[in-house]
């Protein structure tokens, strides 16, 4: 994993996607127009921020990458376990599909989706040139979007778990991550009330949730089995990271961008 930098744009990129015929990038919050609190590469357009600052990163952000911004493909991200398959870019000035998850294996569309602590996961089917990305927070997680993201990929492209390629991108760690009884018996009711209880931690009389440990688990039970994960907390690391969690609310969303290399 590693850090990379391009017309002022601060971008992580994992080891398991090198060689391998596909562009991703999970932009850090740097290089943007948005200003405080937003600052500076806010990709979020329902969090306060001027619309126009919102629009000139997500212009920046495909100008720099050199893909058409007509290529993209994004959602209007609930928290669920809907995984849409597309052949096509979103329709400028079409309203966004609610869903959590979205795959292609176009050249032509570039999948986009914003984070702020919940977990990114992208996939790789080097087979059948298939990419995804998928967006897990603790509703998503114990829903299991990711293995929702896996069989939708067998159904619409033929792809075998074995070999996709995962990643587990920045999000906020479990030291950071406190939470109520309502994550605990959703976890429990999903994974099994013994199960469940591994992705939990108890301090000073407090939950603390693994999004980590517990989607790569989910990732495995859906028979995947090269899985490279980040370990990068997103409320540790502000100068880099948008976190809801950290800066109460009050902030953005960086982007994550994925596209076939057909060269």
């Amino acid at each position: 994993m590693s850090f990379h930098e391009k017309n002022g744009l601060r971008y992580f990129q994992f080891d398991i996607f090198k060689g391998q015929p596909l562009f991703h990038a999970v932009l850090t919050r740097r290089g943007g127009f948005s200003q405080a609190p937003f600052a500076s590469l806010n990709t979020g357009g329902t969090v306060g921020d001027d619309p126009d600052a919102v629009l000139k990163n997500h212009r920046k952000i495909y100008e720099t990458f050199d893909y058409p911004f007509d290529s993209r493909f994004d959602v209007w991200q609930v928290h669920g376990r809907d995984v849409i398959c597309t052949d096509e870019p979103r329709e400028p000035g079409t309203l966004h599909t609610k869903a959590d998850g979205i795959l292609t294996q176009n050249p032509s569309v570039t999948l986009f989706m914003r984070f702020a602590d919940c977990v990114p996961i992208l996939l790789f089917d080097p087979a059948r040139k298939v990419i995804g990305i998928a967006h897990a927070g603790w509703q998503g997680t114990h829903k299991q979007v990711a293995r929702e993201a896996v069989e939708k990929m067998a159904a619409c492209y033929g792809s075998r778990p074995g070999e996709i390629l995962a990643a587990i991108g920045p999000s906020i760690c479990q030291h950071c991550y406190e939470v109520g009884q309502g994550p605990l018996d959703a976890f429990k009711q999903s994974f099994g009330a013994e199960p469940a209880m591994r992705y939990f931690q108890k301090r000073n009389g407090r939950l603390y949730l693994d999004l980590w440990q517990a989607n790569r688990d989910v990732l495995l039970s859906a028979g995947v089995r090269q899985i490279e994960t980040a370990g990068l907390c997103t409320a540790e690391h502000l100068d880099d990271w948008y976190s809801h969690r950290a800066e109460k609310g009050k902030t953005g969303r960086f982007a994550v961008l994925m596209a076939i290399d057909d060269n």
